[in-house]
């Protein structure tokens, strides 16, 4: 009987060893996840959502199973910190601009400082947490950041000069909106879910935001023009958080295999983006719709009317006792070291 018994340790030793499962993943519980988001379920953040828990899932052998929440089934957007902490969804993706004024480090990523594509804002984002680690973001699990491309001005009118943005109402969220008040616009605060509506019924005459969301949202249907105004692109920082408690259940090999996903998914995020860009270029032109370059000298022009809303932002938060003013010169470096990959 002994030996049977040491036969049988052996063998399930061996098993393990074999399909990379330990010991306390075979014993634990199936652990059940909800994951909330706002994209619609058609978009490739919520896509990239359920590939990244099946891969999880896999990595796991079944340990962990996901239930996902898209369009704001479960949490709108600027519910879904929130929401999160008080485990009303025990993982959610949304950005930092819904809540404005509860992340002022993290809103650094969000000033128009001239990004030139995804993969460049997502990459300076997680850079950005990792090197600084803002108090702001205590109480959650942070799993991964990413940033969509530039945002750009798309229009019902045609745009050429600064002066053609006089009394414009436009959507925007977060720092954006400064950026729109500075160019001489009326800022009008509101998330992706009503622009379309928005624009469709002239609430709004522009949208500040990227290409993507012509196709992405459909809303290459509703405007006209696209204004190529690359030197006051912005990004919109969006996270991945984990509730505390239910981070701090996972067995420690879980965890690992949560981090190692993560980190592996960080650059499809940035390329997702990128590869949307490129489809919203594409699609809103199949609809006869134009994109217009703004030229060096408007270009200049836009960025000297954005940078007081950078220098406020170094002012408000230096007195905070945060470093402001390395926060954007972080954000510069990185625009120069991936913006030229």
């Amino acid at each position: 009987m002994k030996s049977k018994k040491i036969v049988f340790v052996l063998g399930m030793a061996l098993f393990s060893a074999l399909f990379g499962i330990t010991a306390s993943m075979v014993q634990a519980d199936v652990v059940q996840l909800t994951y909330s988001n706002f994209f619609p379920p058609t978009h490739f953040n919520h896509q990239l959502a359920e590939s990244w828990g099946k891969e999880i899932e896999t990595r796991t052998k079944g340990a962990v199973k996901f239930t996902y929440f898209p369009g704001g089934a479960l949490l709108k957007g600027p519910e879904m910190f929130d929401g999160v902490i008080k485990g009303v969804s025990d993982i959610g993706m949304s950005l930092f601009a819904y809540t404005a004024g509860r992340f002022p480090s993290m809103e650094a990523l969000d000033l128009p400082m001239g990004y030139p594509n995804g993969n460049t804002a997502t990459m300076i984002a997680n850079d950005f947490y990792k090197k600084y680690r803002p108090k702001e973001l205590d109480g959650v699990k942070v799993l991964l950041l990413h940033a969509h491309g530039p945002g750009l001005l798309h229009a019902k009118k045609e745009i050429n000069r600064l002066e053609d943005l006089k009394g414009l109402k436009i959507r925007c969220t977060g720092f954006s909106a400064k950026a729109a008040a500075a160019l001489g616009g009326v800022p009008v605060a509101m998330g992706q879910g009503g622009a379309y509506e928005a624009l469709q019924k002239g609430v709004v005459e522009a949208t500040l935001t990227p290409i993507e969301t012509l196709k992405g949202w459909k809303q290459a249907e509703v405007v006209k023009y696209t204004i190529e105004c690359y030197s006051v692109g912005y990004t919109t920082a969006m996270y991945v958080i984990m509730n505390e408690k239910k981070w701090n259940a996972l067995p420690k090999e879980v965890q690992k295999v949560f981090e190692d996903v993560s980190s592996a998914w960080i650059p499809k995020h940035g390329q997702g983006w990128d590869q949307a860009d490129k489809e919203g270029r594409e699609f809103t032109l199949s609809l006869g719709n134009k994109v217009i370059p703004l030229s060096d000298e408007q270009s200049k022009l836009w960025a000297s009317k954005v940078a007081p809303v950078i220098d406020e932002y170094v002012g408000v938060l230096e007195g905070k006792g945060l470093p402001g003013k390395e926060y954007v010169q972080f954000i510069r470096d990185g625009i120069k070291k991936y913006g030229k990959k």
